[in-house]
């Protein structure tokens, strides 16, 4: 029932900038957590953001200062905006959301997006 699309992948040289978008639809009545993931091949699934109702964040080392993830509430939607990227941030990156709604709680991923980085 809760769907999620994303959008803003793409091939990008290193130094470069992307903007990944997330927005939510479905049943919802609200939204607790939302995130971003990313998996490269032969490696698992890891965190590259969360954020909460309230904008709290956290970020692991590998991307702190060069991500930044953020929210609209009243839409839904959640934003990952990547700057100075680098080959090691290659990989399918993967929208995740937390929340309630008519059926109860529901945590719902995306499809992911491939974000590409390459000379």
């Amino acid at each position: 029932q809760v769907q999620l699309v994303e959008s803003g992948g793409g091939l990008v040289q290193p130094g470069g900038s992307l903007r990944l978008s997330c927005a939510v639809s479905g049943g919802i009545f609200s939204i607790y957590v939302m995130g971003w993931y990313r998996q490269a091949p032969g490696k698992q699934r890891e965190l590259v953001a969360h954020i909460t109702t309230g904008g709290m964040a956290n970020y692991p080392d590998s991307v702190k200062g060069r991500f930044t993830i953020s929210r609209e509430n009243a839409k839904n939607t959640v934003y990952l905006q990547m700057n100075s990227l680098k080959p090691e941030d290659t990989a399918v990156y993967y929208c995740n959301a937390e929340g309630g709604g008519p059926m109860g709680d529901f945590a719902s991923w995306g499809q992911g997006t491939q974000v590409t980085v390459s000379s």
